[in-house]
């Protein structure tokens, strides 16, 4: 599995040092946000598996800080733990009711702040909330957004699949491979911040599949900057050889030797502008339907 990343919102340097320290020695990818600002950018640009959150921020506090995360879209599942000097039980009940997953107070034990921690990812991943490797939304909460949109109008569906991700695990292995699925969740990001709106979902449903929902009139140029910036941006992950020849030899099932191209992303979409749905069914096949169309062109 990846690093799982923590992002910590604290503004107290010492404390933050220690904190970054520790959970790196413990295998975790580990960002810091000194202000409530700062904080929602870094959401927003890299989802992390898990916050810990302070209340007390130089200019907002943790409280407005995850109820704007849990306002939007795409940053509503991330667990969050506070972590606070206030140990008044009113403290306690707000964070808690702005859905906070747990709470901790100073001066606390490292070794239980740790516990938590791997409790809460445990959760989410165990609720099929997110993918552990890309830290995105998955499972129910993706269909709890194709309930939400079957709903309404005005918005567009894009099922988006790595071509080639299969023949890259191949040769370059797992690891590797778990690297393409974190480059890619953080390109999602990326091209949506750019380009949509924080009500756009974007989701891991699993392997090398990915949905993304935004606003109909915004759908055509996300898809087209993400397929163009994708095809660019992958050739860090092969090396120099691979590079410069523009494919991999792989052995097929009958043992010959095979070219296969280098990745690039398949995009369907789809929208009510040109069907109408009975249910949610319909409209991850046919977003599937349409992504086999654009691999083949």
């Amino acid at each position: 599995m990846s690093k799982a990343r923590l992002l910590i919102v604290e503004d107290d340097n010492d404390i933050a040092t220690m904190l970054r320290l520790y959970f790196a020695s413990q295998g975790y990818e580990v960002d810091i946000a000194g202000r409530g600002s700062e904080a929602l950018e870094k959401t927003r640009q890299s989802m992390p598996h898990l916050i810990i959150l302070d209340i007390m921020l130089p200019d907002f506090d943790g409280f407005e800080v995850c109820r704007t995360l849990r306002t939007h879209t795409r940053t509503s599942h991330v667990p969050i733990i506070f972590l606070t000097q206030k140990d008044e039980r009113s403290d306690k009940l707000q964070g808690l009711e702005l859905g906070a997953d747990d709470y901790i107070t100073k001066p606390f034990d490292i070794e239980e702040l740790k516990l938590r921690v791997q409790r809460a990812i445990s959760r989410a991943e165990q609720q099929s909330l997110t993918d552990p490797r890309s830290g995105l939304p998955s499972g129910r909460l993706i269909e709890e957004q194709l309930r939400r949109i079957i709903q309404s109008d005005g918005w567009a569906f894009m099922d988006v699949r790595i071509n080639a991700f299969s023949a890259f695990t191949e040769v370059y292995g797992f690891v590797a491979g778990d690297d393409v699925l974190r480059f890619t969740a953080m390109l999602l990001n990326e091209v949506v911040n750019q380009l949509g709106t924080p009500e756009d979902f974007i989701g891991h449903v699993g392997g090398s599949n990915f949905i993304l929902i935004t606003a109909q009139e915004r759908a055509e140029a996300i898809r087209k900057t993400l397929k163009e910036r994708f095809a660019q941006e992958v050739l860090a992950h092969y090396n120099f050889l691979d590079r410069e020849q523009g494919y991999l030899l792989v052995t097929d099932d009958s043992g010959r030797t095979v070219k296969v191209p280098l990745m690039t992303l398949a995009v369907g979409m789809i929208s009510p502008k040109d069907h109408t749905f009975a249910d949610i069914r319909e409209i991850t096949e046919l977003a599937a339907e349409a992504r086999r169309v654009d691999a083949m062109t």
